[in-house]
């Protein structure tokens, strides 16, 4: 007989101390329940990335995305107020925004011609005459939590949820002064991968420890022994000094400054700072064996004399990206073996990966 959630869950020890710590077991990369778990628990009750505010700068800018298998769209309202709504018609349940991004005056579900303001408010309702006890003004569309942090806008659909403020806690004060406020928006890739979401986070903060193996370019511009990991609150900051290197010559010219700084906001926000460059990874679960990671790539100078070089340092970023991949998609193979339970972790490089697994439990075990 399968193991029931409750055994699954209580199969981790979120107690135990990083010398004597196991992993999360194999059970929560792959079986779907644990995978629908998270779906309720962390990724409908967490505050999500979901746009850029240059995005919606202006009346009548809007996204429109999905987080937690729900259909969301965000909009500036002519009022310059940022809205967050369920992007669901109150008619028939159609999708009323179906373009990812755009400028609108009014939203007009597609399907039966329903209309909707920038404030939600339902506006018209074709050939309606004759219904009878229907409140239009309880029929708009239904908000969503909306806020913004430096240059990211975020939304969460719980609305008994703490403030984002609150909820990020101490990394606003360890990003503030790297203005990343201040970089322009480049360039996104995206990458479907064959993986559980939580293995990419996993090999994200290793503490360097696959850098060395995996990753020749981007180990030749960190000085490894000086690299840190320090926990907080939500949050694990990966830092190292960076060296001159020539080893690779892309990386070499594209990785540049004093300090590598790389920032995971639980669940699954990466921010990733050289000297006038930013990426952002952000995690998207598909199911139990599937994620999806979007970066956004970021600079200080996004002139056309600067094309080149930023294409080039997103090449980097791409190349890197490509041997994370390979290694994501082999771990998920190996997590359903017979032969693998449960790894330990490094006391010098994974505590970072420690803080994940018990935030984690702490959500799902709630």
């Amino acid at each position: 007989m399968p193991a029931s959630i409750e055994q699954i869950l209580s199969s981790y020890n979120d107690r135990a101390p990083l010398s004597e710590a196991f992993t999360i077991p194999a059970a929560w990369y792959v079986d779907p329940r644990i995978a629908e778990l998270e779906r309720l628990n962390v990724f409908s009750k967490t505050w999500q990335l979901v746009a850029r505010t240059s995005q919606l700068q202006n009346a009548g800018d809007f996204v429109a995305t999905r987080v937690a298998s729900e259909p969301i769209v965000v909009v500036r309202g002519a009022d310059g107020t940022l809205r967050a709504f369920f992007n669901v018609c109150r008619h028939h349940a159609a999708a009323v925004v179906t373009q990812p991004c755009g400028q609108a005056s009014i939203l007009q579900c597609p399907y039966h011609g329903w209309k909707y303001g920038l404030d939600g408010s339902l506006k018209g309702m074709p050939e309606f005459e004759g219904v009878e006890n229907f409140d239009r003004a309880q029929n708009g569309l239904m908000p969503i939590r909306v806020e913004t942090w430096e240059c990211f806008v975020f939304i969460n659909l719980d609305p008994n949820a703490i403030s984002l403020h609150e909820f990020l806690g101490g990394i606003v004060k360890r990003v503030s002064p790297l203005g990343i406020s201040k970089l322009h928006y480049f360039d996104r890739r995206t990458y479907d991968i064959r993986c559980n979401w939580k293995v990419y986070v996993d090999n994200y903060l290793d503490g360097g420890y696959h850098v060395p193996h995996l990753h020749k370019g981007l180990s030749s511009v960190l000085d490894y022994k000086q690299y840190t990991i320090e926990n907080e609150d939500r949050y694990c900051l990966q830092s190292s000094p960076m060296v001159a290197s020539d080893e690779d010559a892309s990386t070499g010219a594209t990785r540049k400054g004093d300090r590598a700084w790389y920032f995971w906001q639980y669940p699954n926000l990466m921010i990733n700072c050289y000297e006038g460059y930013m990426d952002t990874n952000y995690v998207i679960p598909i199911d139990a064996d599937h994620c999806t990671v979007v970066f956004d790539f970021y600079f200080s100078d996004v002139g056309e004399s600067r094309r080149a070089y930023n294409t080039e340092s997103v090449n980097v970023g791409n190349r890197v990206q490509d041997e994370d991949l390979g290694i994501c998609e082999d771990v998920q193979r190996g997590l359903k073996s017979r032969a693998y339970g449960a790894g330990r972790l490094s006391v010098r490089r994974e505590a970072g990966e420690q803080l994940f697994h018990r935030l984690l439990a702490a959500d799902l075990k709630s």
